[in-house]
């Protein structure tokens, strides 16, 4: 198949231009979450590595041995943070886990290699000290919006052994990835984002969860709106298609949600996506 041209790739991939209200979602998301951090006793900016960006906040909980989330936020790797997503943070940790929101350094100061590398120090850091926080380092479930799917999935299919002989196999036990970039090709195709991306086909391979292997082990959910555009939803169906069904069990497009909405979906009780979240961290 030729590629469309990269005009055609900055329609399918500019959600700010497909949601023309999309600035109402960043407001109402950033008083969200001013009032999660003043209100839910969070522990914030602790370090998981050296570097400047190298920080996570962390939403403890009173339940013993409490499931673990780890949830990583989206903006193409090159804007937004974890403090505009406290509010996933206590969304969830008033449902009894234990929630960890790390931040990265961002595009054109990283490389999307480099900011997987990151998350899974972050992982790493999350299973060796979450214990004293409530929760329970075998029952780890990593989620992630947009870009932050994309790093979902790598975490579900990291090699830890590699990383650290003392880690598990499957440190990380489930995944969901919302709206996740699966694939990076079509990515470094775009005129908008690849300035600051600098993809290269190597980086492609390295981090698109379609084309590394299928892990052994855990469960991944992949979810999108319904409203978002038809890369979107193949880039939906191709990690089923690479990774297969029985390690992908839920692969669904959410009617009436858009890019952003999808993202007041994963923390609205009642919610599918909500529920689905709740699924994973209970498995």
């Amino acid at each position: 198949m030729s590629h469309p041209d990269s005009a055609w790739y900055d329609r399918m991939y500019n959600n700010r231009g497909r949601v023309p209200d999309y600035a109402t979602y960043f407001q109402r998301w950033d008083a969200a979450s001013r009032e999660a951090r003043a209100a839910a006793g969070c522990e914030l900016d602790l370090p998981y590595g050296n570097a400047p960006g190298e920080k996570l906040d962390v939403f403890p909980t009173d339940t013993p041995h409490a499931p673990v989330l780890v949830f990583i936020h989206g903006g193409y790797w090159r804007a937004l943070g974890k403090s505009d997503h406290s509010f996933i943070g206590a969304a969830f940790a008033r449902e009894g886990a234990c929630v960890v929101i790390p931040g990265y350094t961002l595009c054109p100061d990283n490389t999307v290699p480099g900011i997987t590398r990151q998350m899974a120090q972050a992982v790493d850091w999350t299973w060796r000290h979450i214990a004293r926080f409530g929760g329970d380092p075998s029952r780890i479930t990593v989620a992630g919006h947009s870009a932050g799917g994309q790093l979902a999935a790598m975490m579900l299919a990291w090699q830890w052994t590699a990383r650290d002989a003392a880690l598990p196999v499957g440190l990380v036990r489930n995944a969901l990835s919302v709206s996740g970039l699966h694939d990076l090709d079509p990515i470094m195709r775009t005129s908008f984002l690849q300035p600051s991306l600098r993809l290269t086909p190597a980086q492609v391979e390295e981090a698109s969860p379609a084309r590394v292997p299928a892990p052994a082990q855990g469960t991944l959910y992949a979810v999108d709106g319904a409203d978002e555009s038809e890369e979107y939803h193949r880039l939906l169906q191709l990690v089923r298609e690479r990774w297969g069904a029985s390690r992908v069990p839920v692969c669904e497009s959410l009617p009436g949600l858009n890019h952003f909405s999808v993202l007041d979906a994963l923390a609205q009780p009642g919610e599918r996506l909500h529920g689905l979240a709740l699924e994973l961290l209970h498995q």
